[in-house]
């Protein structure tokens, strides 16, 4: 069994082990491959691994023997999964691997925001409290959690963890989702416009469909309060972000903390990348070696599965 892994890199930069799956069959593992070098690498193979390598129904019809796509991600809009179905080719994804990696960066932005540690702790290191008068100094507002309200919009497994955090650090929890839910303790479930208007801060936890494109846009910033902080984990084209940046630059809500964008890597032109209070981390939520570790289980797991004619995670 041929195995062709598209671009490895990213879940495996060197810290893990290939050996599991170098296990299952004849198997090569490229670093990251341009759209030019798909057809090449992948000619003959029956098992392909994509991360963010696009496979389309064109590039699938010039692969006779692909059987099998493995994406490794929860998200799999990179393979045209319709296409596949209709050639008899199974495709599988990695579900929840990382939700409490994705969690804990939430908070690690939220906390930026809220003490803004690492501006501090750099002036402190350039002599700033060594030739201070006071003992202590700061140069914006902290912000103390508890009592808060943190607002989180999707409310599925990454959702429900953010949750718990907020929780823990005595916040008051609204959710608006679109699948109804039980009623839970220390959850309030409302409506849009509500949330924003209430919360402190906004954490985005939704998919990215044509219902949640743009959903976070001027109109809707302009209902958050002029103190409240909006996070998003989730997905880039979520939030306008030229709507954000002017709502950001004109002190409209008090800042934000992204870890993905619309395109990735961000062109120099994003107005996000110069916007005011605005923390950008570079799509790394899910990319612990914890998270990783069982990214990797899992992908083996997935092509195990279907070598044993019994596929699981299977999305199409």
């Amino acid at each position: 069994m041929k195995i062709v892994v598209l671009d490895g890199y990213t879940m495996n930069p060197g810290d893990l082990s290939w050996k599991d799956l170098e296990s299952l069959g004849e198997c090569t593992v490229y670093e990251r491959t341009p759209p030019e070098k798909v057809l090449e690498r992948a000619a003959g193979a029956e098992i392909v691994l994509t991360n963010k390598v696009v496979l389309d129904g064109a590039v699938m019809a010039r692969l006779p023997a692909l059987k099998y796509i493995g994406v490794l991600a929860t998200g799999y809009n990179v393979v045209d999964t319709a296409a596949a179905r209709e050639r008899g080719i199974v495709v599988t994804n990695v579900p929840a691997y990382a939700t409490r990696s994705v969690a804990q960066l939430v908070f690690a932005l939220v906390l930026e925001l809220a003490h803004r540690v690492g501006h501090h702790a750099r002036t402190v290191r350039e002599g700033r409290w060594t030739a201070s008068k006071d003992f202590a100094y700061w140069d914006w507002p902290l912000v103390e959690l508890e009592g808060l309200v943190m607002g989180i919009v999707g409310f599925g497994r990454t959702g429900r963890a953010v949750a718990d955090l907020a929780r823990a650090f005595g916040m008051r929890v609204l959710v608006h989702t679109r699948s109804p839910k039980p009623p839970q303790k220390g959850v309030r479930f409302v409506d849009l416009e509500s949330l924003l208007r209430e919360s402190d801060v906004v954490s985005l936890h939704c998919p990215l469909t044509p219902e949640t494109e743009g959903l976070v846009n001027a109109k809707r910033l302009a209902l958050m309060k002029p103190t409240a902080f909006l996070i998003n984990t989730s997905r880039g084209p979520v939030v306008n972000e030229r709507d954000l940046a002017e709502a950001l630059s004109a002190g409209r809500i008090a800042g934000a903390g992204l870890d993905v964008l619309s395109t990735e890597p961000p062109k120099a032109d994003n107005p996000l990348l110069g916007a005011k209070n605005c923390f950008l981390t570079p799509h790394f939520a899910w990319a612990t070696r914890a998270a990783r570790e069982r990214l990797m289980k899992t992908v083996v797991e997935n092509v195990r599965a279907f070598l044993a004619g019994r596929p699981q995670n299977v999305v199409n």
